[in-house]
């Protein structure tokens, strides 16, 4: 803390087929730089459920907060952001859909990535095959392909036609990580968002899960979020 401004905690919202473990390789070098952090654990079954989830989250840190959402992720963070808590928003390779979308009707207006002809339905949920981690995570190493694989949620199968309340990249200032290499969320849709929300945008020639493979990237970009809000502090 410098001159009496506490650095903002932050909030991390993870995908689909992913958990708040997505996030390992972020939260203790956060922590060690003094900052709150927590990883939202929700259930994938409809985007206002999820909301709700983080909106219980940010009660468990202080204000202000940045919400970081990774794919999905970022369809919550686009909700859940209107909290007069949080103060900045970080999308990683994200959904950001507009009050006349949802993550589905987002994603049509793209061509369709790879990941989805290496899904599975059953149960009600669509679950990734081992032949999707290629697609989904193919810059790490084998090793970290069969954990994320094994470690993946998947979520209802009606999830993306879900939505809940909220636009907040209109009125919150944000960052954005385009994941040049991903193969799950369409890049151009991804630089589309960024240029639509007016967002401090960065490039990485990354898979869908930047967070794994670039993790010291990743972690510089929240950096230079948290230090705006910060700054920005009266």
């Amino acid at each position: 803390m410098e001159n009496g401004k506490k650095k903002p905690s932050i909030v991390f919202c993870h995908g689909i087929w992913a958990d708040g473990s997505c996030w390992s390789k972020l939260i203790p070098t956060l922590q060690e730089e003094g900052y709150e952090v927590i990883a939202c654990q929700y259930t994938l079954q409809t985007v206002a459920e999820d909301v709700d989830i983080v909106e219980g989250s940010l009660g468990r840190v202080s204000s202000p907060a940045i919400l970081v959402g990774h794919s999905y992720g970022g369809s919550v963070i686009t909700a859940a952001g209107a909290d007069d808590r949080v103060a900045g928003l970080v999308y990683i390779a994200a959904l950001w859909p507009d009050s006349d979308e949802t993550s589905q009707s987002q994603q049509d207006k793209y061509p369709r990535t790879n990941i989805w002809a290496n899904v599975e339905i059953a149960d009600g949920r669509a679950w990734m095959k081992h032949s999707g981690t290629e697609f989904f995570c193919g810059d790490l190493s084998a090793e970290e392909q069969r954990l994320v694989w094994a470690t993946h949620f998947a979520p209802n199968v009606n999830l993306f036609n879900t939505t809940a309340h909220g636009t907040a990249w209109k009125t919150k200032p944000s960052w954005y990580i385009v994941a040049t290499n991903d193969k799950t969320v369409h890049p151009q849709l991804q630089r589309d968002g960024a240029k639509k929300m007016g967002a401090n945008t960065f490039e990485v020639a990354s898979s869908h899960v930047p967070m794994l493979s670039k993790p010291e990237f990743v972690l510089d970009v929240i950096r230079k979020a948290t230090a705006a809000v910060e700054s920005s502090q009266k």
